[in-house]
C-alpha cells in the first residue's frame, strides 16, 4: 500500500477515484505541460492514465505516485519510480500554477526525498529538468542536486540529469 505523507504544509494522499477531474486539471494545463517538457495530451488519454493508477500502478505498487494537496485543495502530483535512464529512481513533481512560488516545489521534493530515504531505502535519487526550467533548476541547486549530464531529444530539446543524495537535501 502507498503511505500517505506529510510535510509542515503539503499531504500526499494516494488518489481515489474522486480525484480524476483535479488530475486531469493539472495535465491539461498549457503551463505545466510546457515546464513538464511535453505536449498536452488528449484528455480521454489523461483519463486513461488515471485509471490505470488505481487498477494497476498501486494494486501492483510499480511505483509510488500521489496527489498533493495543501490547505484541502488540490497542488499536484508527486512520483517516486524507476528511470530508464540510470538504473535509479527519479522524482517527480508538479504543481498547479496557482501554488507556484510558495516553496511548496522544495517542500514536495524534501518529502519525496525522506521518503525514498526512510521508506524505500535509497541512498540518492535522480531529476530530470527542461533546460529551460530556470526555476526548477534553482530549486534543484538549493536543495543540493549536482548536474550528471545533459539529456538531447530527437526534437533537440535538452533535458539536465540531476542526481542528489536522499540525505543531503538542503534548506
Amino acid at each position: 500500500m502507498i503511505p500517505t505523507l506529510r510535510t509542515e504544509r503539503l499531504e500526499f494522499r494516494p488518489y481515489r477515484p474522486e480525484d480524476e477531474d483535479a488530475f486531469v486539471g493539472l495535465l491539461r494545463d498549457e503551463e505545466v505541460c510546457r515546464w513538464m517538457g511535453q505536449d498536452r495530451i488528449p484528455e480521454p488519454d489523461i483519463r486513461t492514465l488515471f485509471r490505470a493508477i488505481l487498477t494497476d500502478v498501486y494494486p501492483t505498487r510499480r511505483f509510488d505516485v500521489w496527489g498533493l494537496w495543501h490547505e484541502g485543495g488540490y497542488a499536484g502530483h508527486a512520483e517516486v519510480k524507476k528511470t530508464g535512464n540510470v538504473d535509479g529512481h527519479e522524482l517527480v513533481t508538479a504543481l498547479a500554477p496557482r501554488y507556484w512560488g510558495r516553496g511548496l516545489g522544495a517542500e514536495a521534493v524534501r518529502g519525496l526525498l525522506r521518503h525514498a530515504a526512510d521508506d524505500l531505502g535509497l541512498d540518492e535519487a535522480y531529476g530530470m529538468v527542461g533546460a529551460e526550467n530556470t526555476a526548477s533548476l534553482a530549486l534543484c541547486r538549493r536543495l543540493g542536486f549536482r548536474h550528471l549530464r545533459d539529456v538531447v531529444g530527437d526534437d533537440g530539446s535538452v533535458t539536465k540529469m540531476l542526481v542528489i543524495s536522499t540525505r543531503d537535501a538542503g534548506p
